[in-house]
């Protein structure tokens, strides 16, 4: 009797333990994946950059010009980078949902060879 509690203890903790490194590790890596490639692509856009000067001339032209022509290009530039941000959270966001999906979907398709849907 104690053996079948055992088993059943162990089995039920596998799951579980299963469970938690498949969908809180899966996010946690990439979650962990994505914040490297905002950070690089931070270098590329400088979107933090940008919104910190958004109000400043460009190119230290304090014409009215030079003041109108830089908040044009640096909104454009801020708007083109959460764009970019935007797909690849979405990008980000599909593969986790196709991740967390798979044990799920593997369980149908078990019980659905077998008729048990």
């Amino acid at each position: 009797m104690i053996g079948v509690l055992y088993v059943a203890t162990r089995f039920l903790n596998r799951i579980v333990q299963f469970i938690r490194d498949w969908y809180v590790g899966g996010f946690n890596a990439l979650v962990h994946r994505a914040l490297l490639i905002f950070g690089r692509l931070d270098r590329f856009l400088a979107l933090r950059v940008t919104l910190h000067h958004m109000f400043e001339p460009l190119y230290q032209d304090r014409s009215v010009l030079g003041r109108i022509l830089g908040l044009i290009f640096r909104s454009v530039r801020v708007v083109v980078a959460l764009l970019i941000y935007g797909v690849i959270a979405l990008v980000f966001l599909a593969i986790y949902v196709a991740w967390a999906a798979i044990p799920l979907l593997l369980i149908y398709f078990l019980f659905a060879d077998y008729g048990i849907t």
